[in-house]
C-alpha cells in the first residue's frame, strides 16, 4: 500500500515513519521547502526520542520520501493523511481549519482513483463531513472517502505510543474505508490493539474528551494539593492512596505547575468552544481552562513568598523551561509565565534546560542561559525546578549547597523527598506538601 502523509510537523513525521516502519510505501509532503531539504539531508526538525534513527532506517530502506510536490504524495495512493496545524484561533480560541480544509482543497485536485483521506489533525466534531464537502466541492467525480482517525502520541513517548498504542480510532461509516484502515493497522493485531471503529462525530469527540478528561485529572490534583498545604496534609500519599482504586488509576495525578504542551491547553479550549457552539455547555472543563490559567499565574507568588517577599535584584535559577521533559517543545509550558512574572518582580534569571533552551530563547529575553545544572547554580539565591528531567532527579545537594548564595528551592514537580532536602539544609518548598524550612535559607 502506498500512503500519503500532508505536513511533516510533530503528528505527520511519527505518523509516517511509523507507517514506513510497517512496510508500507510513505510520502510525506510539507510546502515548507526548507523542513524538507533538511529532512532530505537527515536532519529532523522536531525533537523526538529515536525518531531520527527510525526516519534514517526508512529512508535507507527506500520505503519514506520527503517531498513538496504534493502530487508524488497523493497519486495513487491507498491513504492520505492530512497532518497539518490546528492552532487555537485568537480572538475565541476555536480550532482554525484553514489549513486543513486547504490541504483538502489540494488533494481533491490530485486525486485520480480511489483513496482514503484521513484527518489525522486534532479538528472540532463535523470536521469530517466538511472535509468531504470540500473535497466534493472541488472534485465532483472523485472516488474518495473521509475518515477521522485522531491522534494519542505523548510528547517523548510518540514511537512508543504509535507502535503499542492503548487503542486505535477510526470514524467512517464506509466499509471499504474501513478495510483500507484495518489493512493500515493489521500490524498491531499482533498485539490485540484494541480498534474503535465508529462515526466520524464520535471518533472526533474522542480525542477531546481524552485531553479533557487528563486535564482534569491534573487539574483535580492540583485543586487537592492546595488543600495539603492548608491541611498540613502530602498531596503525594493522597494521589497514592487514591490512584490505587483501579475506578481512578495513578496516572496524572501528579500535582504540578498545571498543564501545558501543545496539546490539552488547545483542546480544552476547543471543547468548551464546541460545546457553546452546540448548546451543551462543558462546564467542568471550563472550570479546568480557568483554574490551570489561575494555577500558572500564581507561581510568581509562590516564589517570591519563599524568598520572604522580595525578589529584587535576586538571582533566580530555572531549571526546565520545556512543558515536560523528553520534548524541545515550549508551547504553553509554565515556565513561560512564570519567568516573564518573576522579571517583572525585579528578579535576574539564569536557566538551563536539556533541549529547549534554544527555542525558549526565540521569547524569553534577558536570560541566562547556561550549559549545565551547576552553572545556573552558581551564586543563585534560589532555585526553581520547572520541569522534571531525569538530570535533575539526581542533583548533587553538598555541591547545589556550596555554590548557591541562598539555601532556598522551589520544587514545582514534587522530585525530591522532604527528609533529603532538610538533611541537606535547604529550605524547600514543593506542591502539596510540608514545606522544609532551613535555618541558613
Amino acid at each position: 500500500m502506498k500512503i500519503g502523509v500532508v505536513g511533516t510537523g510533530y503528528v505527520g513525521l511519527v505518523s509516517g515513519t511509523c507507517f514506513a516502519e510497517f512496510g508500507f510505501d510513505v510520502v510525506c509532503v510539507d510546502k515548507d521547502a526548507g523542513k524538507i531539504a533538511r529532512l532530505n539531508q537527515g536532519e529532523i526538525p522536531i525533537y523526538e526520542p529515536g525518531l531520527d534513527d527510525l526516519v534514517a532506517k526508512q529512508v535507507a530502506a527506500g520505503r519514506i520520501q520527503f517531498t513538496t510536490n504534493l502530487n508524488e504524495a497523493v497519486h495513487n495512493a491507498d491513504a492520505v493523511f492530512i497532518a497539518v496545524g490546528t492552532p487555537p484561533r485568537v480572538d475565541n480560541g476555536q480550532a482554525d481549519l484553514t489549513y486543513v480544509y486547504q490541504a483538502a482543497r489540494e488533494i481533491a485536485a490530485e486525486i485520480n482513483g480511489y483513496v482514503v483521506v484521513v484527518n489525522k489533525s486534532t479538528v472540532p466534531v463535523g470536521t469530517a463531513r466538511e472535509v468531504e464537502r470540500v473535497i466534493r466541492e472541488a472534485a465532483p467525480h472523485a472516488e474518495f472517502d473521509v475518515v477521522s482517525n485522531p491522534e494519542f502520541l505523548r510528547e517523548g513517548m510518540a514511537i512508543e505510543d504509535f507502535m503499542r498504542p492503548d487503542r486505535v480510532v477510526v470514524g467512517t461509516e464506509s466499509p471499504r474505508a474501513m478495510e483500507v484502515m484495518r489493512t493500515l493497522y493489521r500490524p498491531l493485531y499482533i498485539n490485540e490493539t484494541p480498534m474503535v471503529m465508529t462515526t466520524p462525530e464520535s471518533a472526533e469527540i474522542i480525542k477531546y474528551a481524552s485531553n479533557a478528561f487528563l486535564a482534569t485529572k491534573i487539574t483535580f490534583i492540583n485543586e487537592i494539593a492546595n488543600l495539603c498545604e492548608a491541611t498540613g496534609a502530602n498531596v503525594q500519599h493522597v494521589a497514592k492512596g487514591m490512584g490505587l482504586d483501579g475506578r481512578i488509576g495513578s496516572k496524572f495525578l501528579h500535582a504540578g505547575p498545571g498543564y501545558g504542551g501543545s496539546c490539552f491547553p488547545k483542546d480544552t479550549l476547543a471543547l468548551v468552544q464546541i460545546g457553546e457552539q452546540y448548546n451543551a455547555p462543558q462546564k467542568i472543563v471550563k472550570s479546568v481552562v480557568d483554574i490551570n490559567y489561575e494555577r500558572q499565574n500564581s507561581l510568581v507568588a509562590r516564589v517570591i513568598d519563599a524568598m520572604e517577599g522580595n525578589v529584587v535584584d535576586k538571582k533566580i535559577a530555572v531549571l526546565g523551561v520545556a512543558f515536560k521533559p523528553n520534548t524541545d517543545d515550549i508551547r504553553e509550558a509554565p515556565a513561560l509565565v512564570l519567568i516573564p512574572q518573576l522579571q517583572a518582580a525585579g528578579a535576574k534569571i539564569c536557566a538551563y534546560d536539556p533541549i529547549a533552551m534554544n527555542n525558549a530563547a526565540q521569547v524569553l529575553k534577558q536570560i541566562e542561559w547556561v550549559e549545565d545544572v551547576y552553572e545556573a547554580a552558581k551564586d543563585a539565591d534560589a532555585l526553581v525546578i520547572m520541569t522534571e528531567w531525569n538530570e535533575f532527579r539526581s542533583l548533587q545537594l553538598k555541591k547545589i549547597s556550596s555554590l548557591m548564595r541562598g539555601k532556598t528551592i522551589i520544587d514545582f514537580r514534587n522530585i525530591y523527598k522532604l527528609p533529603e532536602m532538610e538533611q541537606a539544609g535547604f529550605t524547600y518548598i514543593s506542591v502539596g506538601r510540608p514545606a522544609i524550612i532551613s535555618s541558613a535559607g
